[in-house]
């Protein structure tokens, strides 16, 4: 468990949070800049020092203003990660890498040099320099050094917000193998949704240096009452188990939790049984009053109205449907609402289409 309790101000901006985050798996603090992510994350770190604060981190306490306790910041079994790596230019990869695991006695280490290489897939990069390195090569590079600590917790600001689309794309699958095979709890700061949905567990919505809400990623992306909800990029992270896999058409069904429920989605071969995470974006789930079988949409689920709001377009609603309790939503227009006459406990197909889920 990792307990938060900061406030500080500065010119024309206060922080004023108290936050109780799951001890294991990446808690996302998600929100616009200037909204407070990066500034929890350096008091967390200890580079900077709430006036009224406390902060612990399982069973350590880190600062607690009242006792009058601060531990100074390489004190703390953290592991930190900037948009930048920051490696040292005259050093090799290899030599980056010591300098992370030489921080650390041997009898505290639980990360090793070869399970860091193999996580990152660097171990072909460990003769070159920083700047015979992609920017997303010096990113991986970075967090293996990070994870060399042995980090109690790790930091992660923004990582990906200073790589193009396809460094993002090439990074991502190893941040999920972090999350996947490191029993080690992430915060990880970003201001992309899909980035969020991807990778985290938990979310912390903050605004303007409050947290409007924390929870479950699931259910807090599907909460009407929350801003998330009103972007175009609002959407639900659905996670379920691989059920079957149409080799033909390079199809896999994804069974949702709870229920004999599937939704198919175009992608690569997966084991049966084995966990996916994917997002379904409002805009890509249409509404009908029953379901119409010859379509070129592959998924029709059987769904209950549960609540509406307003868009941020004039012309549209947000409408949160249960579909055998997995939470959907599903952007349309008032003129549709009307003409289906969508109401809460009305039931409704929602329609999605393969291409359009986001695995």
């Amino acid at each position: 468990m990792i307990d938060m309790r900061l406030q500080l101000s500065y010119s024309g901006f206060a922080l004023d949070v108290d936050l109780q985050l799951p001890g294991r798996g990446v808690t996302a603090l998600y929100g616009h800049s200037g909204s407070g992510k990066t500034t929890c994350l350096r008091c967390i770190a200890g580079l900077e020092q709430a006036p009224q604060g406390f902060i612990q981190v399982n069973d350590e306490v880190w600062q607690d203003s009242e006792k009058k306790i601060f531990v100074p910041p390489h004190k703390r079994a953290l592991g930190y990660v900037f948009q930048e790596a920051s490696l040292f230019p005259h050093l090799s990869v290899l030599a980056n890498l010591q300098f992370g695991l030489k921080r650390i006695p041997k009898q505290q280490r639980r990360v090793d040099m070869g399970h860091a290489t193999e996580l990152l897939g660097i171990g072909h990069l460990l003769e070159r320099h920083p700047q015979h390195l992609s920017g997303g090569e010096r990113q991986r590079v970075g967090i293996a050094r990070a994870l060399l600590t042995s980090p109690k917790l790790l930091l992660m600001d923004e990582p990906l917000a200073a790589l193009d689309s396809q460094r993002k794309n090439e990074i991502l699958p190893y941040l999920q193998r972090l999350h996947d095979e490191l029993d080690i709890p992430v915060l990880y700061v970003s201001h992309s949704q899909d980035e969020v949905a991807r990778l985290a567990d938990h979310i912390v919505l903050l605004s303007e240096g409050k947290a409007l809400a924390s929870g479950p990623i699931g259910e807090t992306l599907a909460r009407l009452d929350l801003p998330l909800a009103l972007g175009d990029d609002a959407g639900v992270v659905i996670e379920g188990h691989v059920s079957a896999y149409d080799a033909h058409y390079q199809l896999l069904t994804l069974q949702l939790p709870g229920t004999e429920l599937g939704i198919r989605v175009a992608h690569a071969p997966m084991p049966l049984g084995q966990t996916l995470r994917c997002k379904v974006q409002a805009r890509d789930v249409s509404l009908s009053l029953r379901s119409v079988e010859q379509s070129s949409i592959l998924n029709r689920l059987p769904v209950t109205v549960i609540g509406e709001i307003s868009a941020d377009n004039a012309a549209h609603v947000l409408i949160r449907l249960n579909a055998a309790g997995t939470p959907l939503l599903s952007r349309i227009t008032r003129y549709s609402r009307d003409q289906l006459g969508v109401h809460p406990g009305q039931q409704l197909w929602a329609q999605i289409k393969a291409v359009a889920v986001l695995a």
